[in-house]
């Protein structure tokens, strides 16, 4: 499909739909993009279905409003992941631009979500809500990883709101802003401290219900919390994106 482009910026969808297949696989029913959101089926492993987000155009922009949304349904096993990071860039439309995710994970299915760094760049505003809808025996792994401008210079505005509930019940709400006319105290002691790359992982697994992780400071600028259901949170900063990759990646280990 064509990217719809109006006076407030480019409007674009991408919708991933996988069942599994009754035979212990997943398909991929719906799987179809517009303009700067190009989906693709890479190759799978096992019962996994993979699918990449392939950025066709350089956003999102100001004025640009993007929206994915990705479903497991009963029985499937998908993997979404991006080809390169997503890149926040001002543009000549003053107005903010916009990038909502709506993941949905059915009972018996499984989902990881693991999107590339999106990229605050100087000029830029970017407002970013994740919704996270899953049945009481879904499984699902979510990693979101944002670094606070390019190389030497200064962040744009970005706030991001991440909302996690399980069989309904809200287990995670919570909204981080940063850079120019974010609230006072962003980068001080008790926000990133400096630091410029920040992430987290979301982990839920019906067996954390009886075993939940434990709280604990799993290496410096990384803290493991367990939710209020079966879930835990992993935050993480980091001076760099290479450096926070490999804390959560450590992190995800060690929770198996």
């Amino acid at each position: 499909m064509d990217r719809v482009t109006t006076p407030g910026g480019v409007r674009a969808r991408a919708r991933v739909l996988a069942h599994g297949d009754g035979r212990g696989g997943t398909v991929l029913p719906v799987l179809e993009g517009e303009g700067p959101l190009a989906v693709r089926r890479t190759r799978g492993s096992g019962a996994e279905a993979r699918v990449m987000l392939v950025g066709a155009m350089s956003g999102p922009l100001g004025g640009d409003h993007f929206t994915v949304a990705a479903e497991a349904a009963r029985g499937a096993r998908l993997r979404v992941g991006s080809a390169a990071a997503t890149l926040a860039l001002p543009g000549q439309d003053k107005a903010g631009a916009r990038y909502d995710v709506r993941l949905t994970v059915g009972d018996d299915a499984e989902l990881h979500w693991l999107p590339e760094q999106l990229i605050s760049a100087h000029g830029s505003d970017l407002h970013v809500t994740t919704r996270v809808d899953l049945a009481a025996e879904a499984r699902f792994l979510l990693r979101e990883e944002q670094v606070l401008g390019r190389s030497g210079e200064e962040p744009g505005r970005l706030t991001s709101r991440l909302t996690v509930r399980i069989a309904g019940r809200c287990v995670l709400d919570q909204e981080l802003a940063c850079g120019p006319g974010a609230p006072g105290g962003w980068d001080g002691p008790a926000g990133l401290a400096g630091h410029r790359a920040v992430g987290q992982l979301v982990v839920v697994r019906p067996e954390f219900a009886a075993d939940p992780p434990a709280a604990r400071a799993f290496a410096e600028g990384v803290a493991v919390m367990p939710l209020a259901g079966p879930a835990v949170l992993v935050t993480a900063v980091a001076p760099d994106a290479l450096l926070l990759r490999r804390l959560l990646e450590e992190a995800s280990d060690a929770l198996g």
